[in-house]
């Protein structure tokens, strides 16, 4: 599939007299994709029922014509202030009970009917407009699901679907009783209408609640999102798209991705690295011009899975941002590495956030393709070397990887809901799970949950997996290929519960968690060999091999068959043990890598990247600062 770059405009923003100009220039730039419009509702309806649409059509027309593909954009985003005035309640409310306001974003509660039927209303009338339009080449639907935490609502919206929605799954208030162990503390309820939502309470509300009330909101995320998915199938063959974030978790990706035809996501390295990839002081400063080196690659493959192999980067960082704690500029040549790292990993388009930087409002200080004044920026000029690039370049496609991550949304709301230690989180297990892969030189591909066939994977890893199905078990203990599972896997039943037999109860698996605890992370405990446990470890009985001990002769990690069962948190030592001694096993090569170098297998191509600030050596050769490298294979 041809390889594609884009950017994100605003025509509403810009003067229409130079909206030609801006295309022209977008398509000598090398550009595909142009999207617009998610944020536009007012625009498109200043008031009710008053439709303003010229203006889209204009720019539509203009964009088409200059020979660009143009991306749609519900804006069910950001309602304007009359939708909020005709609709008071479907402010969403925070966890202290405060309502948000109007004045910024993603400013609803995802439960509230009346919401739901004015973008059915809007997405209606936009995708009958637009549907056949030779122009719009595909759709996104609203925008940033999640962001700046908006995926819980504690709303009498919610709290009313809340209830239909647990009477849906127990069926009656004596089984949700009895699921959620209410006996404790006089916690039963007479009828589905005494159940309210898990926040205010005095201390901590009961985990089976808040676990359950998680799941119900990643429900509303995903309904939601099909509602407006439905409009435009009806009236559109061009493929949907939502674009997703980095480490938001609060609700199911895999459920919303199952009525989109592609996943996109948008990428931040420089943002991220301080605000959520958790690296210490020294690994920051490091990186603090580059991005972390695993981050973008976790995510691009984590979509790849969430979009069924189809996914791009919407919003790819252009420069400094505004929303870090810091925003430095990107060392030269990045915004290339990044782009083709994410083709690397099965893109089909990356997008530039955005063309032109804004000189008003909440992101004037966020950069741009081209400077306010309409100067190049450097982003301009990077993205036209990888358009050239694009020309000659082979043709990259992400084949199986040999190794396998299943990531899991509700073991993340599990772990959120009771992580037992401060700062353990489902995300960061498996991501330095990934890492601790990728340092070795390997390919990685996410599962979903559901997925029960494993062919073709030497090495599937589910760490962390808090509440594993029974069929799920079984199909894993058959699997050919080499099983890591721990710390927590199987720890609990699908209500929150310890389960008995204690887990992880696994077939052919003779090893039982007798106790945990969490730690302090600056008091580690060493393993025999090199490594640690950091922050949680579990104490593990049964007849199962040996595979590691801590420096004390008690086990930490067991093996049975084709099963592994790691018993605590291991820091990068323990966890690159672990996977070298398990890819031997599995008769998989591996490379140690160090600094910032990473590669990924095409079809034809290894492809490496450096993530340093220097030269870095590589079994293909030497590789530049900010640089990439294609190895034939």
């Amino acid at each position: 599939m041809k390889r594609t770059l884009g950017t994100c405009y605003y025509p509403e923003h810009w003067p229409i007299e130079i909206w030609e100009a801006d295309a022209r220039r977008m398509k000598d730039t090398g550009l595909t994709w142009v999207r617009i419009g998610e944020f536009a509702w007012s625009r498109l309806e200043p008031s009710p029922g008053k439709l303003e649409f010229d203006w889209l059509d204009k720019a539509i027309e203009i964009l088409g014509q200059a020979g660009l593909k143009v991306v749609l954009g519900t804006p069910t985003a950001t309602p304007p202030r009359w939708v909020v005035d005709k609709h008071p309640d479907m402010l969403a409310v925070d966890a202290d009970g405060k309502p948000r306001k109007f004045g910024s974003r993603r400013h609803y509660c995802f439960s509230h009917e009346g919401y739901r039927q004015e973008c059915d209303r809007i997405v209606k009338l936009i995708a009958e407009r637009y549907g056949k339009n030779p122009h719009v080449g595909a759709w996104q639907i609203d925008n940033e699901y999640g962001c700046h935490d908006t995926t819980i609502s504690y709303s009498d919206a919610a709290r009313n679907a809340f209830r239909v929605w647990l009477s849906d799954r127990y069926g009656s208030i004596e089984a949700l009783n009895r699921a959620w162990g209410n006996v404790f503390w006089s916690m039963e309820y007479a009828s589905f209408e005494d159940i309210d939502l898990p926040n205010l309470t005095v201390t901590d509300a009961n985990p089976s609640h808040i676990l359950t009330f998680r799941r119900f909101s990643s429900d509303q995320v995903a309904s939601f999102n099909k509602r407006q998915t439905d409009i435009i199938q009806a009236h559109s063959d061009a493929p949907i798209s939502h674009n997703f974030m980095g480490r938001i978790t609060d609700f199911d990706h895999f459920k919303v991705g199952d009525n989109l035809d592609i996943a996109t996501w948008d990428s931040y390295p420089l943002g991220f690295l301080e605000d959520r990839v958790g690296a210490d002081d020294e690994h920051q400063r490091a990186f603090a011009r580059q991005g972390d080196p695993d981050f973008q690659a976790f995510h691009h493959d984590l979509y790849r899975s969430v979009g069924k192999g189809r996914w791009w980067v919407m919003e790819q960082q252009p420069g400094p941002v505004n929303w870090a704690p810091y925003n430095p500029a990107p060392l030269p040549g990045m915004m290339r590495l990044w782009a083709w790292e994410a083709y690397a990993h099965g893109a089909e388009a990356v997008c530039y956030f955005r063309w032109r930087q804004a000189p008003f409002a909440q992101e004037h200080m966020h950069a741009g393709m081209l400077r306010p004044d309409n100067a190049d920026a450097p982003a301009l000029l990077e993205a036209r070397q990888v358009a050239d690039e694009l020309q000659s370049a082979p043709e990259v496609s992400a084949p199986q990887a040999p190794v396998a991550l299943i990531f899991d949304y509700d073991a993340d709301f599990a772990w959120a809901t009771q992580p037992h230690g401060a700062g353990l989180t489902y995300f960061q297990i498996v991501f330095d799970t990934y890492k601790a892969l990728r340092k070795l030189g390997l390919s990685v591909d996410f599962l979903r949950s559901e997925t029960r066939d494993f062919k073709g994977y030497k090495i599937v890893a589910a760490p962390g997996m808090i509440y594993m199905p029974q069929d799920l078990k079984e199909a894993l203990a058959e699997a050919d290929a080499q099983v890591v599972l721990g710390p927590r896997s199987a720890a609990r039943n699908a209500d929150m519960v310890i389960p008995v037999p204690l887990p992880p109860d696994f077939p052919g698996l003779d090893i039982t968690v007798s106790r945990v605890e969490s730690f302090r992370p600056d008091m580690p405990i060493p393993l025999k060999g090199g490594g640690n446990f950091v922050g949680y470890r579990e104490e593990l009985e049964g007849a199962a091999e040996v595979l590691f001990e801590l420096d004390d002769g008690q086990p930490a990690a067991f093996q049975s068959g084709n099963l592994i069962y790691v018993g605590g948190w291991g820091d990068e030592t323990a966890l690159q043990r672990l996977f070298s001694d398990v890819c031997s096993t599995a008769g998989i090569a591996t490379t140690e890598l160090t600094g910032g170098v990473r590669c990924r297998e095409t079809d034809g191509h290894r492809i490496w990247v450096n993530y340093g600030s220097t030269l870095a050596e590589t079994p293909a050769g030497t590789i530049e600062a900010a640089g990439v490298l294609f190895e034939p294979l």
